[in-house]
C-alpha cells in the first residue's frame, strides 16, 4: 500500500474524471490520500471529499502562504475555527513562498509562525510549503525548534545539506516528481539520506513525473515516484511502499 503525503484532491483539474481519477489511485495501491489546505475557499470541499472517502482521504488545515494577503488574520481565525471544531492530522500546507512576491515576507513569517504554534497546541505535525525561501524557513523552525515540532518539508528540492538541515529540525522530506527529472538534482545526493526520513507525494494536479511532466499530475502515478527511489535506494518497490508508509503514519498518527 502506498500513501500520498501531498495531493490536492479538490482542484477543478479533476472535476471532468474525478471518480475514474481515483479508481486508478486505488488501483494502483494508493489508497491513503493526505489533502492539505490553501484557505477558506477549499474547506468545504475538502470536507465534501472525506464523506465521499472516509477510510481513504485525511484532511490537513491551515493557511498557505500564496493565501497570506491583506485579510490573513481572518484566514488564521478561520483555521483556528475549524479546529475547535473538529480533528485533523497535520496543520498544512504551511511555510514561506518568496518566488512570486517578497514583499509579503513580514506577514507569511508571522501566519507561519503562528501556524506552528497552533499545530504544537494540538500536538500535530506541520507540513511546510517552501520556495525560494530556505534561508527564510530554516530562521523560523530555528526560533521554534523544541520537542513538539514535527512534520514533512513538502516537495523537497534542496541541496543535500538542507536536506539534512531539515530533518534535524525532525521533518521528513516529502518526495514527488522532482526526483525523476533529469535536472531535479535531489537524486544526486538522496541515497545518502536514510529513508526512514522519506515520505512520497505527489502534490497533485501540479508537479507530475516524469514521462507526464507538463501535464496534470494525479495520485495513481505515486507508482513512478516510488519505483524511482527503489532505482535509488536499491530496494524492490514493496519495501519502499512498506517503509514510506509506515513514515508517514509515524507523522500523521494514522
Amino acid at each position: 500500500m502506498l500513501t500520498d503525503t501531498h495531493t490536492h484532491l479538490y482542484s477543478d483539474h479533476f472535476k471532468d474524471d474525478f471518480s475514474s481519477m481515483m479508481q486508478r489511485a486505488f488501483d494502483s495501491g494508493v489508497k491513503r490520500l493526505f489533502i492539505p489546505a490553501i484557505d477558506s475557499s477549499s474547506t468545504e470541499a475538502m470536507y465534501f471529499l472525506e464523506k465521499q472517502y472516509p477510510d481513504n482521504v485525511f484532511l490537513m488545515m491551515g493557511l498557505h502562504p500564496t493565501s497570506v494577503k491583506d485579510n490573513f488574520k481572518e484566514e488564521l481565525e478561520h483555521v483556528k475555527k475549524q479546529f475547535s471544531k473538529r480533528n485533523f492530522f497535520a496543520v498544512g500546507e504551511i511555510g514561506i513562498d518568496l518566488y512570486w512576491d517578497k514583499s509579503n515576507l513580514e506577514n507569511q513569517q508571522k501566519a507561519f509562525k503562528a501556524q506552528i504554534q497552533l499545530a504544537k497546541k494540538y500536538k500535530l505535525p506541520i507540513v511546510i510549503h517552501c520556495r525560494d525561501a530556505f534561508d527564510e524557513v530554516f530562521e523560523i523552525l530555528e526560533s521554534e525548534n523544541d520537542d513538539d515540532l514535527f512534520g514533512i518539508f513538502h516537495c523537497f528540492t534542496g541541496t543535500e545539506e538542507q536536506a539534512n538541515k531539515a530533518i534535524s529540525y525532525n521533518m521528513k522530506l516529502g518526495i514527488g516528481g522532482v526526483v525523476t527529472f533529469k535536472n531535479g538534482k535531489i537524486d544526486t545526493f538522496l541515497n545518502k539520506i536514510n529513508i526512514r526520513n522519506i515520505v512520497l507525494e505527489t502534490d497533485s494536479p501540479y508537479l507530475s513525473p516524469v514521462p507526464y511532466r507538463g501535464k496534470r499530475n494525479e495520485s495513481s502515478y505515486l507508482t513512478i515516484i516510488s519505483k524511482r527511489l527503489s532505482e535509488i535506494y536499491e530496494l524492490s518497490e514493496e519495501e519502499i511502499s512498506r517503509i514510506t508508509t509506515q513514515n508517514s503514519k509515524d507523522v500523521f498518527g494514522i
